[in-house]
């Protein structure tokens, strides 16, 4: 590490100009949250290996910004050459950059890795010092990362109508309208999720995520993509004609924006000429533009104007467009592709329902391993665990072995893909990292004695999941009990959530803590991500968060989002509880101001561990909807299990009531005991 920053500097003083300070961002060229392992510079520089940060370096230091999720895994990662910079504690990196660095100072950035938004809020922030962003010609990390993986050449696969739900053509209609009505004659496109989403393909360029590396531009004639062209089979290429898309090399797209500006972006046929450009961004170049097209709205207004959406376009691109004649506003993608079709959405209630069935098919087999190799009083006994028996090596459950066995129940079920994120397998101290990610040589050996968390999810051709449950195969203290139940209030308050329509993912976020901040805990994590169809495990443009973009777009009904509180103490444990919601319309006996109310379903199906609840801390309302969700669990999940598996999940999910205490203890209540008080 010290290596690479010593590299890095000599590159900065060689540079024309002199570079007093060089970012790294987390992002590459399409601003994504995962990235190739070719793209994870900040990883390669710093050593973190969250997948979110930036870093910072100067002629002297070397500081990395990271989110409360990662504020212990970066402390843990971090040389001491490195210094950690906690977002919403420290000075934000464009504040610190304007009060540290000196008067005319030249801020290095590969323009091809940051978005428009944020170029322009730094370039805001340096002003007043005469600081100034550089922007490099080539990526610097790239030339000191002499190891650096080799682009991958992966096949492009059409996404069948039948899980899309929408055509191509259809999606591409719709996008020219809204071009249209804002008077534009094109839009670059540069979310690779959007890119997937549009024309209906998908791919397995970024680990996790079925998305492509690639660029799209749509003109009210023409629709292109930018795609390395060995990754199209004849059939794909078939495909993409067949709906107008005129297929081009992905570093191409530099110089086609450069014409769209000058509105001389046309189809043309002779792809032979065109150079074969790979990998990045690199900048073609052609002499064959076509001629200038004139159009006009309906209202007789010049149509000349051009989207970019200000947080996914790179500031490389839009320094090819004319700035007095961009749309800069959130893509109108972001939006369409959140909200699910009735295809979608049924997908998703079917994928969702196949993989809780491998969840709970995961805690059966893991509840007995616990017991068998660790002497554990089990998922639903509350002894002492028994001195350990003596284990063979290969008897040995870590975190990474128990995830793996989590990864084969999926992988046997119906459309299954891949996994949608590397699993957070997690027991005791390690379950306080909030995005922990167990590694073979060093992962933790699971303990009876101490939580286990595991937030998990996969990608089938219907939908994407994401699940989280925290369990414990031992006696849990009657702390670790009452922060579990007051996650749980939370989760459970949120689902239950009624509100207007209007309503954005902010307002909600509260609904999730209050059962905490009683008590005076809290995260330092959003409350809830949207989740795509078959695509990134978290989508936008929708949140539930305390952060101020969680207000930018309102809940509505075909949304997909996660209900996901927890709470962490650093060094002991960490409980979280996540399901996925559908938006759906609300049925009120009133309907205020004629605004409509919204409500959620769940879409996520395994128990809750009825031992790690504190009863007497739920209202009769809580009761009443754990077991109803308890109750339907079995019923949904049924088909899908064998005899064993359901005589173990109709134990988990037997219904529980508050009655009178026995000796500190409350009392699990049959089905017939709650007919008769």
């Amino acid at each position: 590490m010290t290596n690479t920053l010593v590299a890095l500097r000599s590159l900065m003083s060689s540079h024309s100009p002199p570079l007093d300070a060089l970012v790294v961002p987390s992002e590459d060229y399409h601003q994504s949250e995962y990235v190739s392992s070719r793209d994870k510079r900040r990883e390669f520089v710093s050593g973190f290996t969250g997948s979110a940060g930036l870093a910072l370096i100067t002629m002297n230091k070397a500081l990395l910004w990271t989110d409360g999720r990662y504020f212990l895994q970066a402390a843990q990662q971090l040389s001491d050459q490195w210094k950690l910079m906690r977002i919403g504690e420290d000075p934000a990196v464009d504040v610190w950059m304007a009060d540290n660095l000196p008067n005319d100072a030249a801020i290095g950035i590969d323009p091809w890795c940051v978005s428009i938004d944020t170029a322009k809020r730094w370039e805001c922030a340096f002003a007043k010092k005469q600081q100034k962003l550089v922007q490099t010609s080539t990526n610097l990390v790239d030339e000191v990362w002499k190891n650096r993986p080799p682009p991958q050449i992966n096949a492009v696969n059409v996404h069948a109508l039948e899980f899309a739900g929408r055509s191509t053509t259809d999606k591409l209609d719709d996008l020219r309208e809204r071009l249209t009505q804002e008077k534009a004659r094109g839009i670059v496109i540069t979310a690779l999720d959007e890119v997937a989403w549009l024309f209906n393909i998908r791919g397995s360029d970024v680990s996790y995520c079925p998305v492509v590396h690639a660029f799209a531009v749509v003109t009210p004639t023409s629709a292109f993509f930018y795609v390395d062209q060995r990754k199209l089979s004849s059939e794909v290429s078939g495909y993409l004609k067949e709906n107008g898309i005129e297929v081009r090399e992905y570093g191409v797209v530099s110089a086609d924006v450069s014409l769209l500006a000058s509105n001389q972006l046309g189809p043309y046929a002779l792809k032979e000429t065109q150079s074969h450009i790979s990998g990045g961004a690199d900048i073609g170049s052609r002499e064959d533009a076509a001629e200038s097209i004139k159009i006009e709205a309906e209202d007789g207004d010049s149509i000349d104007l051009i989207w970019a959406d200000p947080g996914s376009c790179c500031y490389a691109l839009y320094h090819k467009l004319d700035s007095d004649r961009v749309v800069l506003k959130q893509s109108p993608l972001a939006l369409a592709k959140a909200l699910k079709n009735p295809i979608e959405l049924d997908g998703l209630r079917k994928a969702h329902i196949r993989d809780g069935a491998a969840v709970v098919q995961y805690l059966v087999w893991l509840d007995k391993q616990m017991q068998e190799n660790y002497g554990a009083s089990g998922y639903f006994m509350e002894g002492k665990t028994l001195a350990q028996k003596k284990k063979m090596e290969g008897n040995k459950l870590t975190e990474v072995t128990v995830s793996d066995k989590l990864e084969s129940f999926r992988a046997s079920k119906e459309h299954f893909k891949s996994l949608s994120f590397p699993t957070i397998s997690s027991v005791g101290p390690n379950a306080a990292i909030i995005h922990y990610s167990p590694q073979p040589n060093t992962c933790a050996e699971l303990d009876a004695d101490c939580i286990y968390l595991f937030d998990s999810g996969a990608q089938y051709l219907d939908g994407t999941t994401d699940i989280t449950r925290t369990v414990h195969f031992g006696r849990p203290s009657a702390h670790e009990k009452a922060c579990y139940t007051a996650v749980l209030k939370g989760h459970i308050a949120l689902g239950n959530a009624r509100f207007p329509n209007g309503t954005n993912g902010n307002a909600l976020d509260t609904l999730a803590r209050v059962p905490l901040w009683k008590d005076g805990l809290d995260y330092r994590h959003g409350t809830g991500h949207g989740i795509g169809s078959y695509l990134n495990v978290h989508e936008g443009p929708h949140m539930i968060s305390f952060r101020p973009q969680a207000r930018n777009v309102p809940m509505q009904a075909s949304m997909a989002v996660t209900d996901e509180p927890g709470y962490y103490e650093d060094g002991k444990f960490g409980i979280r509880l996540e399901n996925v919601l559908v938006v759906i319309e609300a049925d009120t006996k009133f309907n205020f101001g004629d605004k409509g109310y919204l409500s959620f379903e769940h879409i996520t199906w395994a128990p809750y561990q009825t031992k790690l609840i504190n009863l007497s801390l739920l209202t009769p309302e809580e009761i009443n909807w754990l077991n109803t969700y308890h109750s339907k669990c079995r019923d949904i999940l049924a088909p899908y299990l064998d005899d064993a598996e359901m005589a173990w999940l109709k134990k988990a999910t037997e219904p529980v009531r508050a009655c009178a205490k026995n000796q500190g203890k409350l009392r699990l209540l049959s089905p017939c005991c709650l007919l008769h008080p």
